[in-house]
């Protein structure tokens, strides 16, 4: 199942991305949802290319109950983002993917943080797939809307934590 969501932030590239490699954002946006940020860590320097590891324990109360009776009460969620250097303008992309403990899903996206005017417009695109056979389809297609609904928290949050710090 395909994800694609667009939003813009009245923020530079370079204090949007700042913000997605901050530890206590981080912390925030796992607490947000009902959940608990287990570790996070950045390699790299911010200023060039980088990636971080963010490992999140996420209650499963708002999944399907059939998908609640095979991954139990919570998941372990393991998000890996690969960033790249600063483009001339300052936009950034990164490779985003996640890996869902017990959870049948693969999860792969790009990001990217394009320079506007001092804004920023987040484009993001991927995908959700299954390896269960047969009901792989119907296993990814239940899952992509809280997928990019998480995504998606990330950048919401992102303009409110600016605001406020």
């Amino acid at each position: 199942m395909a994800l694609s969501a667009t939003t813009t932030l009245p923020h530079a590239v370079d204090s949007v991305a700042a913000v997605f490699a901050n530890e206590d954002f981080q912390r925030h946006t796992s607490e947000y949802v009902g959940g608990t940020l287990e570790s996070f860590a950045v390699a790299g320097d911010i200023a060039g290319a980088f990636s971080t590891t963010s490992v999140r324990t996420l209650p499963t109360t708002r999944l399907p109950e059939i998908a609640r009776k095979f991954v139990g009460e919570k998941l372990t969620v393991t998000q890996v983002e690969n960033w790249d250097a600063p483009s001339a303008d300052g936009s950034r992309q990164s490779n985003i993917t996640l890996k869902i403990s017990g959870a049948p899903l693969d999860v792969t996206a790009v990001q990217r943080l394009v320079a506007e005017n001092g804004s920023t417009r987040i484009e993001l695109e991927g995908n959700v797939t299954s390896s269960v056979p047969f009901l792989g389809g119907k296993i990814a297609e239940a899952a992509e809307p809280m997928v990019t609904k998480a995504l998606n928290i990330q950048s919401q949050q992102a303009q409110a934590w600016l605001e406020s710090h």
